[in-house]
């Protein structure tokens, strides 16, 4: 996972610094010291470094965090200011034209995965009202107008390709189609090159100018560090970029990217790509994202999650469920599956505060997940509603539908048998709290 190194080295930082009950200058010159190593390892380009070092001491080093009752968290409170500021101070996203279409074009190197972005970006945009459509203008790799094609079909938007004639042909006949089927967002998805070269950017320009190009969005993969800088800053001089993209921030990324390109460039980092479905986009926002860096988690984000992969009335029934004690293996099916749409359960884990660098030994099996609904699936839905019918003939049956042992089909039910058993506990306690006017936590509202 990204920042993983810079996380783990700045919280050995931190739990330094707050293992003293009093700072002198020389403990916070050392642990700056040791924050700049840090993120000169994480492949921060070195001019942003020394910066953001100069500038952090020189708070740091003040009488208000000197003479501090709690000095190990006021430097960690500033460090926590300056990683902010590094990457903006508040998230920004794509500014659409007045005049439909707004057309985006997405540009980068080769692999950087501007195509998949295409993809994400088109099915965020849908869930959020718009109506885009993808274009084909990479006429040089091969298979990449097949690929977009592909990535259209699974996000369930238009998509306008003319073969390999010229990428500004291409374009203006794709925005004539976005006018005439009502489309009000036209992506475009660029060529790239394994290297920035005169006649990709001549090309880029072109379409830039005369489509003309309303976002120009540069996709930079994260897992080549100080590099997407020189990348992002030659783009950004050609054709006035408008925003970034950083693609595989899921991979091993060092995160110098992301804590150098706006500094660098003075752009905006727009969203984050972080895994292979095209649900895996996140807007990026630098204080969540200096949070995470921090050991802070990000539970802003993971309720943002659950509240996509959850809807109001869904949990509401579930509840009622709880009451009345009707939780069925229907209804455990379902909570897995709404588990499967918030993403990695490690990843989740992570946005939990303090639970960076202590997952190491901790790893979900996302196997066993799915082998839990295959053995639900191949049960019937009067087995389902009634897993008390479940006898060994059954168990046999629904192993072999699953193609697993009757040893796995015996743990899910003593597994669901104990949620059901909890649930019908935790639902009598609150009834007997409720009865005599006493409220759990949970039910207190501000």
């Amino acid at each position: 996972m990204a920042f993983e190194g810079l996380n783990q080295k700045l919280q050995a930082v931190i739990k330094k610094l707050n293992g003293k009950g009093k700072l002198s200058e020389s403990d916070v010159k050392e642990a700056m010291r040791e924050i700049r190593l840090a993120l000169l390892e994480a492949d921060v380009n070195f001019v942003v470094v020394r910066d953001f070092i100069k500038k952090a001491s020189a708070r740091a080093v003040g009488s208000e965090v000197l003479e501090s009752l709690t000095p190990g968290q006021q430097v960690v409170k500033i460090v926590h200011e300056e990683l902010i500021e590094l990457m903006g101070t508040t998230s920004r996203g794509i500014t659409f034209s007045s005049k439909p279409p707004t057309v985006i074009m997405l540009c980068g190197l080769q692999g950087a995965g501007k195509t998949t972005l295409a993809g994400k970006l088109s099915l965020m945009l849908k869930k959020q009202g718009k109506r885009p459509m993808l274009c084909a203008c990479d006429i040089y790799r091969p298979a990449a107008i097949e690929q977009l094609r592909i990535v259209a079909g699974k996000a369930e938007v238009p998509f306008f390709e003319k073969g390999t004639i010229a990428p500004l042909e291409i374009a203006t006949a794709a925005k004539a189609e976005a006018i005439r089927l009502g489309c009000d967002v036209l992506i475009v998805d660029t060529a790239g090159r394994l290297h920035i070269d005169e006649a990709l950017m001549d090309e880029l320009k072109g379409l830039h100018e005369n489509l003309p190009v309303n976002q120009t969005i540069l996709v930079v993969d994260a897992m080549t560090g100080q590099d997407a800088v020189n990348v992002a800053k030659t783009f950004d001089e050609q054709l006035n970029v408008d925003g970034v993209v950083l693609s595989k921030l899921d991979g091993d990324a060092r995160g110098g990217a992301a804590l150098s390109i706006r500094a660098v460039t003075g752009k905006p980092i727009f969203y984050s790509s972080i895994g292979e479905k095209l649900e895996d986009i996140e807007v990026f926002h630098p204080d969540r994202m200096a949070s995470r860096i921090l050991g802070m988690g990000d539970v802003l984000t993971l309720i943002e999650k659950a509240q996509a992969a959850y809807d109001e009335k869904s949990a509401r029934e579930m509840m009622e469920k709880m009451k009345k004690n009707t939780f069925t293996l229907e209804d455990y099916l379902a909570q897995f599956q709404q588990m499967k749409k918030m993403g990695n359960m490690n990843d989740m884990l992570s946005m939990l505060p303090g639970m960076q660098g202590k997952l190491d030994d901790v790893e979900i099996d996302e196997k066993q997940m799915a082998r839990t609904e295959a053995i639900i699936l191949s049960m019937t839905p009067q087995e389902r509603a009634k897993p008390e019918l479940i006898n060994a003939s059954r168990k046999r049956r629904i192993a072999k539908g699953c193609g697993l042992d009757v040893v796995e089909v015996n743990k899910l039910l003593r597994q669901f048998e104990m949620t059901r058993k909890m649930m019908r506990q935790m639902s009598q306690m609150t009834g007997r709290m409720g009865r005599r006017g006493m409220k759990l936590p949970f039910m207190y509202r501000d």
